[in-house]
């Protein structure tokens, strides 16, 4: 016995026992109607609400009777025999609907001995807050998953990647026969050239077109970041990590295609990861102790010379095979001259309806200057210059050289310079540069605004990335970083 005052906790059990008393005996009170069967299915009680509810006079009468004799469309049956729960349904009744559940009970042995249902509404409007709730969050559910299945989906097929000279015909024909692969595509060639177009088409052509296409960049990626963008985090692999984890970019694209822009840029240990991905085709996230099977195409692209990387130790030879299995080399805009009107024309009606200007076109002069132009950002650059000769062009006119480019004669002074660049390549270094600042005096062009200039294209033909365009100029990036703030102060 308890002394006084002393408080004891009664066994587990009869806890449990009284809690399942309580709340059945406050459910029967709360709700509108209750019925009990055994074993068989058959009536073994039945409160006082419900028999009027279903138009019996005398409750008595239905006791022992099958449930279907009392409720026709009853599934207590199918509770008794599954020993499943019906936690809510709508049940009919002759003209009207009841909003009802379905319990099964169990002996001590946990064998199932007969089932209760409760009527919680006489008619089922009651549900329509709950219904309409329901139906908001699947609409929104639906909505989130087309967004991201349209962020995944590839824009770009074949018939954009625009062209039908010798050059980019022949970039064409190999993709078409690697989309019909699942192997490994390598795509080299200078920035802006159209890598990620390319690959998209690729993937668009591919049996896997209605599986995802996920592009990361790696350049634009810290490095310590990357590893997680990649292979994805474990639920609190880390302190701030995502207690619910998060998967990488292999994991987001399996079953379709995984873009890895500037892969010349990743370091050499990634580089290792990587291949141990490629050759088990398995992924490990961050903080986890399990490997995940997948299936992704690989497409890698750069405009690194990567046998010089394998040479220089800057890339592993073991990931260079594996990455070069097929690869596509798209030439620069300088060797596609004859893809420029085609590919102008296309821009031209673009930025035409963007902007709601109708155009002539480029007159005949400023095209043959964007024909002998060089184009060092390719593409990008003259999409560039076209959407600024679109927006300064009058309305109804022709497309002018003074609307491409700050001044009328940078086309023929920078292409003097690149020309005599190029044509000295092989010639000793004081004729070089003595060529070269020949070059530059009678362009006009003065040394601050070459510097500038350099600067601006070294930048741009690394898409922003820093170390990439220092890499490029020769010098490092804090070098680089004081330049450009000397620049921009000047």
């Amino acid at each position: 016995m308890p002394k006084r005052g002393e408080v004891t906790q009664a066994p587990r059990e009869d806890l449990r026992e009284l809690a399942a008393r309580a709340l059945s005996s406050q459910f029967v009170d709360l709700c509108q109607g209750a019925v009990i069967v055994d074993a068989d299915a058959r009536v073994v009680w039945i409160n006082g609400q419900y028999p009027a509810r279903l138009g019996i006079a005398d409750p008595a009468t239905v006791i022992g009777q099958p449930i279907e004799a009392l409720i026709p469309n009853s599934l207590l049956r199918d509770v008794v025999e599954s020993g499943q729960p019906m936690l809510l349904d709508i049940m009919d009744f002759d003209d009207a609907s009841f909003v009802v559940s379905r319990l099964p009970l169990r002996d001590s042995t946990g064998r199932v001995i007969g089932a209760v249902g409760f009527m919680l509404y006489d008619d089922a409007r009651h549900l329509a807050p709950v219904v309409s709730r329901y139906q908001r969050l699947c609409s929104d559910l639906a909505e989130t998953r087309r967004k991201l299945g349209e962020a995944r989906r590839t824009r770009y097929s074949f018939s954009a990647f625009i062209g039908a000279g010798q050059a980019c015909t022949a970039v064409k024909q190999l993709a078409r026969r690697a989309a019909r692969t699942s192997a490994p595509v390598l795509i080299l060639g200078e920035t802006g050239t159209g890598k990620e177009l390319l690959a998209q088409a690729i993937h668009t052509a591919s049996p896997r077109a209605n599986a995802p296409f996920v592009a990361v960049n790696i350049a634009a990626v810290p490095e310590t970041l990357l590893e997680a963008e990649f292979f994805g985090v474990a639920p609190g692999a880390y302190t701030g990590a995502d207690k619910r984890g998060r998967d990488g970019k292999f994991k987001l694209a399996d079953g379709g295609t995984l873009l890895l822009d500037e892969i010349g840029d990743m370091s050499l240990a990634l580089q290792a990861k990587l291949l141990r991905v490629l050759q088990e085709g398995e992924i490990e996230r961050l903080g986890d102790d399990r490997s995940r099977k997948i299936n992704v195409r690989i497409v890698a692209a750069t405009n690194v010379d990567l046998q010089s990387a394998v040479k220089e130790g800057r890339f592993r030879s073991d990931l260079y095979y594996r990455l070069n299995v097929y690869p596509i080399q798209i030439p620069p805009l300088r060797e596609r001259v004859a893809d420029i009107p085609a590919l102008v024309e296309a821009m031209l009606e673009r930025f035409g309806t963007l902007y709601e200007k109708k155009l002539l076109g480029v007159s005949d002069k400023t095209m043959q200057a964007i024909k002998q132009y060089q184009w060092p950002g390719n593409i990008r650059e003259l999409e560039n210059m076209i959407e600024r000769g679109a927006i300064l062009a009058p309305h109804g006119g022709w497309i002018e050289q003074e609307h491409l480019f700050t001044h009328v004669g940078e086309i023929d002074d920078r292409d003097a310079l690149i020309s005599a660049s190029g044509s000295l390549e092989n010639k000793p270094e004081p004729c070089r540069t003595a060529a070269l600042l020949d070059a530059i005096l009678g362009s006009g062009i003065s040394l601050d605004d070459l510097e500038s200039g350099l600067l601006d294209e070294a930048v741009r033909r690394a898409d922003g990335n820093l170390a990439g365009a220092a890499r490029t100029l020769g010098i490092t990036r804090p070098q680089l970083q004081y330049r450009l703030k000397k620049k921009d102060v000047a």
